[in-house]
């Protein structure tokens, strides 16, 4: 065998005497089956693999014709109150104060109320917004605004209530801390990314503080690291360490990264170790953002008009609304998955954390610039390509939580909440689902998060029972053994 070996010399290679057996079923009888049942050769079934081995990141045709491009997924950590946004309940207005029924909480568990905490109404009025007469909060007249381009989802359910396994569950979708992918990262891992000179994945911050758990959220899990997503930092040097060191220029850091690649090359033709091509491939790629990367963050190019619409006033100050500019430029560029966490919605009835001011005041933060992207998006003709998602790990409890006389709070509340849609195969204007008079329970259309992953992957193009990972003997997806599309969702 001579050197250095061709692509098909290095699948040969890496096909090992166990995935042999494997890939033909162990018989020849079983060949035989497949071939009557007109599945592919293995050899051809296996030309995904062997592209991601090549070139990880190069974009991929999915399962079936896909009606969306891009995902940006605008991620409130914290949990907002569907009660106080997208969710009225005059049964709920009328019962304010009293006890609960027993019947709604007679198998509850809640993460700090007790099961006869009383009823809790809202203060915030709604109307109804459209074509389509979507109800919407008052602290939302923005996104009222565009009430026929989204679609609202009032029957989302999931099943953990603490903050970090909740978050870890709507990203992932298991509550594990270790192991297991992100959403975004599972997209780029069956698709890959149009960008050439940054990253599939991007995940950009705003708020007090990160979001609880880490950067598990947005990790690659059991999948290659080259499918993690990458958090971009504020200022003009948005990557960790992705600047040249002083006194080296362009043309010698060319030079050393041609050379690292030589060597990785080399290492790699040796050991047909499948983490040294994703080393190859990030340095590659560091390389080529050197340049695009702060090209990216510097938003001067952009006109008094388009600042104005996302509500930013400086651009070069860090916020959620020059993310959300962001996220729009990264689109443009290919970037596969852009995901914005902003905090803080964990309204319990705390000074800084309750359902009267500050609730409102993080609604003016996220209003303008959500509604601004989406329209920004629409009249550059992104948005029939771009997805867009909006919520958090799980609502708010109809009952009330006031850990400070005059502070009305909500606890975790996991059986029924909001989210919205708007984008890429969603149909503008649609309303699925609904929460019982309270807002306790799903009543109609329950909408579990595997079934928005499900829905998600079908808009890209990618079937979510097909989209699996064979880690330590057994196939992984990021719907685990569920999860359903939302056929009332898609246009």
């Amino acid at each position: 065998m001579t050197f250095p070996l061709d692509p098909e010399q290095l699948v040969l290679r890496e096909t090992t005497r166990r995935h042999f057996f494997r890939d033909c079923q162990v018989g020849l009888g079983s060949i035989a089956l497949a071939s009557l049942m007109g599945r592919l050769p293995a050899a051809r079934a296996a030309s995904a693999d062997d592209e991601r081995i090549t070139n990880p990141l190069a974009a991929r045709q999915g399962h079936h014709p896909p009606r969306a491009k891009n995902v940006i997924f605008l991620f409130m950590a914290g949990g907002p109150s569907h009660l106080e946004l997208f969710d009225y309940k005059p049964k709920l207005q009328e019962l304010d104060g009293e006890q609960v029924p027993k019947s709604f909480v007679e198998n509850k568990r809640f993460a700090f109320i007790p099961k006869d905490a009383p009823l809790l109404g809202t203060t915030k009025k709604f109307r109804r917004h459209g074509e389509c007469g979507a109800e919407i909060s008052e602290l939302l007249p923005h996104l009222g605004s565009i009430a026929d381009d989204i679609a609202i989802v009032r029957s989302m359910r999931t099943e953990v209530f603490n903050h970090g396994p909740a978050k870890l569950f709507l990203n992932t979708g298991a509550p594990q801390f270790m192991g297991r992918p992100s959403m975004g990262a599972w997209v780029t891992y069956g698709i890959g990314s149009e960008a050439n000179d940054l990253p599939g994945f991007v995940v950009l911050q705003s708020g007090p503080r990160g979001p609880r758990g880490g950067a598990a959220p947005w990790a690659s899990g059991l999948l290659p690291p080259t499918y993690q997503g990458l958090p971009f930092l504020t200022g003009t040097d948005p990557i960790l360490n992705l600047a040249n060191p002083r006194g080296i220029d362009r043309s010698r850091q060319g030079e050393f990264v041609e050379t690292v690649a030589a060597l990785n090359q080399a290492r790699y033709e040796s050991t047909l170790d499948p983490e040294i091509r994703t080393r190859i491939a990030a340095y590659e790629m560091a390389y080529r953002m050197q340049s695009s990367a702060p090209e990216l963050m510097d938003l001067t190019g952009e006109t008094k008009a388009t600042l104005d619409l996302y509500g930013i006033d400086d651009p070069r100050q860090h916020s959620y609304a020059r993310n959300c500019l962001l996220a729009r430029r990264l689109v443009e560029k290919g970037t596969r998955f852009v995901q914005l966490y902003h905090t803080d919605w964990d309204d319990h009835g705390n000074p800084d954390m309750n359902i009267d001011a500050p609730l409102a005041k993080r609604c003016r933060e996220i209003d303008q610039s959500t509604a601004g992207l989406i329209r920004d998006l629409k009249q550059r003709g992104l948005l029939d390509d771009t997805l867009v998602v909006w919520g958090g790990e799980f609502g708010r409890t109809p009952q009330s939580e006031a850990r400070r006389k005059e502070l009305p709070g909500r606890d975790h509340h996991i059986d029924a909440f909001s989210m919205f849609l708007a984008g890429g195969g969603i149909q503008g204007g649609a309303q699925v689902g609904k929460s019982d008079e309270l807002g306790f329970y799903v009543a109609e259309d329950p909408v579990h998060v595997h079934d928005l992953h499900a829905t998600m992957l079908h808009l890209l193009g990618i079937d979510h029972l097909r989209l699996t990972h064979r880690f330590q003997g057994r196939d992984f997806r990021l719907t685990d053994v569920a999860g359903n599309v939302v056929e009332k969702l898609l246009a």
